[in-house]
């Protein structure tokens, strides 16, 4: 299964009215190279032998596909595992890299080696939000001015700290979404994320989640689609979500504390 159907409620300026939406699933995607625990992937869930074979490629693991001796991929309550087998003359590459390996910007877990690892406790629920959705759409529109990099590259993602009103209190730039969330997060106080929310110019994975929820942030905003395991996440913490936020609607994929049902 890659998408699931999910009722939602849409804010509008004039005011709301509930819908459903596919939403994308996603799932750890352990990838186990000659017996070794290299990476785990947040992906969706198909094709995984030809992600597996891309990958090992593209992080020169392997020369060729013909370097692949076997492969068997299955499914396990905390994920997906794909087991690979690669020939004796890569074998040595697999220790290399593991020793030396960094993040990267495609995804914040590929350092990661065990399913065990990816849902990490979090230790609180998030606060109630005490904002609006005029607030929101008062971010979205600033939320331009605060993106220099991206201006003059177009090639950055943006992660914002928003007051009560709208109003953009920090900002940070990055070419990874991950990236810029993690800045925005060590560059403000905890008492300043949780009196506002967070809007991110990205769209909502499990792990933009996992971070807000980290930081204590009452209310993620993005301006693209949530992933399934990313709505789960927000709700079993309690974390109030919009998504697809536009300057003219926005989806309210988890609303808690009841703070946009107010609308309709």
């Amino acid at each position: 299964m890659t998408t699931r159907t999910e009722h939602i409620l849409v804010l509008t300026r004039d005011g709301a009215h509930t819908d459903e939406r596919t939403i994308a699933i996603e799932a750890p995607v352990a990838i186990e190279v000659n017996g070794i625990g290299y990476a785990v992937l947040m992906a969706t869930p198909a094709a995984l032998d030809d992600l597996a074979t891309g990958f090992l490629l593209t992080e020169r693991l392997i020369d060729a596909a013909a370097d692949i001796l076997d492969m068997d991929v299955f499914e396990t309550p905390a994920g997906w595992i794909v087991r690979v087998t690669v020939a004796e003359r890569c074998a040595g590459r697999i220790h290399d890299r593991v020793r030396h390996r960094t993040s990267d910007t495609a995804c914040g877990l590929c350092g990661v080696s065990g399913l065990e690892q990816v849902v990490r406790p979090v230790t609180r629920h998030a606060p109630t939000p005490h904002t609006s959705a005029a607030a929101v759409f008062t971010a979205l529109e600033a939320i331009r001015a605060h993106q220099p990099l991206t201006a003059a590259t177009g090639a950055l993602h943006a992660a914002a700290v928003c007051d009560t009103t709208g109003a953009i209190v920090a900002a940070r730039e990055d070419v990874g979404r991950h990236n810029a969330l993690d800045k925005l997060i060590g560059a403000c106080a905890p008492a300043e994320i949780a009196a506002g929310f967070v809007l991110v110019t990205s769209r909502i994975s499990f792990e933009m989640v996992d971070k807000a929820l980290v930081a204590g942030a009452p209310l993620l905003v993005g301006i693209s689609a949530p992933t399934g395991l990313a709505v789960d996440h927000a709700r079993a913490h309690g974390l109030s979500l919009v998504a697809l936020a536009r300057k003219d609607a926005m989806l309210v994929m988890n609303d808690p504390h009841h703070v946009f049902a107010a609308r309709l």
